[in-house]
């Protein structure tokens, strides 16, 4: 892993955009939902009092500083030592010069260099934000954020696509992978777990892509859930209960519905006397137990070879005795694996997958089954699906941006060769606000589940009536 010293020993920035005035303070969101409102060129963005060329008198200043650092004194500093240094640093250079900026752009240009040097550069501001849940940067010059689950256009904007470049490889190298045109896409993470994938040509034709998914600072609980009105007291009372008596659960929902965060959220359940193995692409949970072993996938090194697939982890995790098995994602052959494992001693396991309902969530499984070359018929791998999976969980992202979890189903056995499921928890939609906000209903169906007498051989009491069926809340 490179170390601070190492960045700065070669960061440079290589932006070469003559006459690009100064934009707006970065940060600043101009509340245009996409894709509504193109892109702001360069030159529509107001010029700066002093008429100087930002970019050039940032790649100038840049230059200089770092023909002044002493790169190994720096070693000895603190993050924040190390910032005001630079700060002070930077300052008397823009003296010495007499460089013709006022206290705004001052400011600017000595905080984007200090981000460029120890953060992220332009991405430092979004990152900051804690209201932002995803940034989505399109080339240099288009960076989009989304808030509140909708999506907005920024100011924010790097030099050119080799300074975009710059932050990408910063990004993945810190996890010990590489992007370039042999291996154009690439999955990393931030430290605070934040999941990044980057795409760079020749494979995204306008320039790298760069799409971060943020995570909370502080991981979300089941009670922010239904203060955000996502699920009910009583829906939260089954899950935590289900967690507790050891129910294998399947996770389902599309793409950005937050079946990451539930995964977290319920595996905040498992009593911290078991010992958890969680098995990821890349690692994202934030596990709070103490007894936690975190795995994580390889890719194949520049040869073609090296690659540890999800597969062979849960393989290999078989062999760790686990209580617990999370598997962040099925998506390929390890979901025989991991069937396997539910249905012979790691009862209580979770994962998730990608489907638009709960029964397409059944027939993902049984084609990630076939996909990874395994002959089974249907009959008998229903039979494995029915007998490993208690429960699946489905959430749906509105077109309001809200995510609800739409659905919690018993897998309740076989008729013939059809799984058989009972629905316990439903979201209605019934109608949209005059400001888009989507109304509906949540409601029990009026079943009670089997899993209850198990629940109750637990020492945990359910609340009375959860289960009557109502109006809707």
């Amino acid at each position: 892993m490179t170390t601070l010293k190492d960045q700065m020993a070669r960061w440079k920035l290589s932006v070469k955009r003559p006459e690009a005035p100064f934009s707006p303070v970065p940060g600043q969101s101009q509340n245009v939902e996409a894709p509504a409102s193109p892109s702001p060129s360069p030159a529509a963005k107001p010029k700066a009092s002093s008429g100087v060329d930002y970019y050039a008198t940032k790649i100038k200043l840049h230059q200089k500083l770092l023909t002044r650092i002493d790169l190994d004194s720096i070693e000895s500093l603190s993050s924040e030592q190390l910032r005001n240094e630079l700060g002070v640093l930077l300052a008397s250079i823009i003296e010495e010069d007499a460089i013709p900026l006022n206290h705004q752009e001052r400011t600017r240009v000595i905080a984007d260099l200090k981000n460029e040097i120890m953060g992220l550069g332009p991405l430092e501001p979004l990152l900051a934000d804690p209201a932002i849940s995803e940034i989505m940067v399109n080339g240099s010059q288009n960076v989009y954020v989304e808030k509140s689950g909708r999506i907005h256009l920024t100011d924010i904007c790097f030099g050119d696509d080799a300074h975009l470049m710059k932050i990408i490889d910063k990004i993945v190298s810190r996890v010990g992978r590489r992007i370039d045109e042999s291996s154009p896409m690439a999955d990393a993470r931030l430290p605070d777990g934040s999941r990044v994938n980057a795409i760079i040509p020749p494979l995204a034709l306008d320039g790298p892509v760069l799409t971060i998914r943020r995570f909370a600072v502080v991981p979300l609980q089941m009670q922010d859930l239904v203060e955000k009105n996502s699920l009910t007291p009583a829906m939260a009372e089954l899950l935590s209960a289900l967690v507790k008596v050891k129910s294998n659960i399947l996770i389902s929902g599309g793409t950005g519905t937050g079946k990451t965060t539930l995964l977290n959220i319920l595996s905040g359940y498992i009593p911290s006397g078991e010992r958890i193995v969680t098995i990821e692409d890349i690692a994202e949970l934030q596990l709070q137990q103490d007894h936690v072993i975190s795995l994580e996938t390889r890719p194949p090194n520049i040869e073609g070879k090296g690659e540890v697939t999800m597969r062979a982890l849960v393989k290999n995790s078989l062999r760790m005795r686990p209580d617990r098995i999370v598997l962040g994602e099925v998506r390929s052959a390890e979901v025989i694996d991991m069937l396997q494992a539910m249905n012979t001693g790691h009862e209580g396991s979770l994962t998730t997958v990608h489907a638009n309902t709960p029964r397409d969530a059944l027939g993902r499984l049984e084609n990630l089954v076939g996909l990874g070359g395994i002959s089974l018929s249907s009959k008998p791998l229903r039979q494995l699906i029915a007998s490993s999976i208690h429960f699946i969980v489905h959430i749906t992202r509105l077109n309001d941006g809200s995510r609800k979890i739409s659905s919690i189903q018993e897998i309740s056995g076989m008729e013939g060769d059809v799984i058989t499921m009972q629905e316990i928890y439903s979201y209605r939609r019934t109608g949209v606000n005059p400001d888009g906000t989507v109304l509906g209903l949540f409601r029990a169906t009026g079943v009670r589940p089997r899993v209850s007498e198990k629940i109750r051989t637990y020492g945990i009491t359910l609340s009375d009536g959860m289960f009557d069926p109502g109006p809707g809340h």
